[in-house]
């Protein structure tokens, strides 16, 4: 594809379009050239994806690899405090996000029946049920109160430390120190810090369990011997860290983007067969996990593009969600769109493990908020939110709301 927009220095996040849209420059990037060269900050000259086509490509070819131990990934975005990379970083044990095959399907395949859709189907009732708590929680406040700290963060919290088997009174922990992580601009001894923390109390965690195992999926991994307690502690990690980080900013975030489309919001309150697709039209809509890195481990094509051996990639899954040659009219929300297909979980071997859990929880997050709070609204001027433009997983810090008694 012809280019006519510049290469990008380092990747566009200026959200200039609005706090549900791309910025502005990659979505010309993804009509001009959707993969397209990038000049890290760093000066490493690599690549950023944005087309849906493209990024689904990518994303099921495991050439490019998502390990960060055979070569040096280039961060496409100024880290003040972070080093610079002159060697690829040491490999996790048990974060299976970070691994290729075989290594990956080995630790993957130990979970898997853990997050099936029978099995979240069975735990529905449940997950309603810690979602009417915390509703009957909120209720009792008197507004405005933060929807994030009352509701959004809560709820997935607890039902990821219920799952995991993690004591719910250790969550200021936990929330703490992934918040810490997810900063972007946190300097190193800061991250190592939190990470150090998380890790200690984990390997505790898991070690009690195998030697005391319970009901829960911690405690299943622990009974596969083959499996050290490292490689616990790490899956623990990236499950707890996932757990609760991406389904608190969706459901704090996709409040926020329906008061906002108070037309859309109206048909979801009018009919609420219509909540399964909204969720899916949310998750694509706003895509809160956005930025995916990969490593090509040869020459490859892809999208028209030679991308050399050695090249960070990195892929916009907001970008690729709001294609037009994908989607029709992607950039306005429509609980009604049919969005399967929406990349918004990844797609290939590293699909999120826990999608349909996070389906669950939105399902009934949205449709007790909306039936609990009929009148509500922001509480201060939508321009006043705080977006979270600062981390790797986006959403608003805070989220003020009003309702009416």
């Amino acid at each position: 594809m012809t280019q006519t927009v510049p290469i990008p220095q380092g990747l566009p996040m200026d959200r200039d379009a609005g706090p549900f849209d791309p910025p502005s420059e990659i979505t010309r990037l993804r009509e001009a050239r959707p993969v397209s060269p990038m000049v890290f900050p760093d000066g490493h000259e690599g690549w950023l994806v944005t087309g849906y086509d493209e990024a689904r490509q990518l994303m099921a070819d495991t050439r490019f690899s998502s390990r960060q131990d055979i070569g040096i990934l280039h961060a496409p975005y100024e880290t003040p405090g972070m080093p610079t990379p002159t060697e690829p970083s040491p490999p996790m044990p048990g974060m299976f996000i970070a691994m290729d095959p075989p290594d990956h399907g080995r630790l993957r395949k130990r979970l898997t029946g853990a997050f099936t859709v029978k099995r979240m189907k069975q735990l529905e009732d449940h997950i309603v049920e810690i979602t009417e708590r915390q509703l009957d929680a909120m209720a009792a406040l008197v507004p405005p109160v933060d929807l994030v700290k009352e509701f959004a963060l809560p709820v997935p919290s607890l039902v990821i430390c219920e799952l995991l088997g993690v004591p719910y009174e250790d969550r200021e922990n936990f929330q703490d120190n992934s918040a810490q992580l997810m900063v972007r601009d946190q300097t190193l001894e800061e991250k190592m810090a939190a990470f150090i923390g998380m890790n200690t109390f984990l390997t505790e965690l898991v070690t009690r369990k195998r030697e005391a195992p319970g009901d829960d999926i911690l405690s299943d991994l622990g009974r596969h011997e083959d499996l050290t307690i490292e490689e616990l502690a790490g899956a623990a990690f990236l499950l707890l860290l996932a757990g609760h980080e991406t389904t608190a900013n969706m459901l704090s975030l996709g409040t926020f983007a329906l008061l906002e489309h108070p037309d859309q919001l109206a048909e979801l309150r009018a009919d609420a067969e219509l909540l399964p697709s909204a969720v899916e039209e949310l998750l694509r809509y706003l895509s809160v996990a956005d930025i995916f890195f990969r490593y090509a481990t040869e020459d490859l094509e892809l999208g028209g593009e030679t991308i050399r051996a050695g090249s960070t990639v990195i892929i916009s899954l907001l970008a690729a969600n709001r294609d037009p040659r994908r989607f029709e009219n992607p950039d306005s929300l429509d609980v009604h769109r049919n969005a399967r297909g929406l990349l918004s979980f990844g797609h290939g071997i590293h699909q999120c493990l826990g999608q349909q859990l996070a389906r669950v929880e939105m399902r009934a997050g949205f449709e007790g908020l909306l039936r609990r709070f009929p009148t509500l609204a922001l509480a201060v001027p939508a321009d006043e939110i705080k977006l979270k433009t600062d981390m790797n997983i986006y959403g608003v810090h805070e989220l003020p709301v009003i309702w009416e008694s």
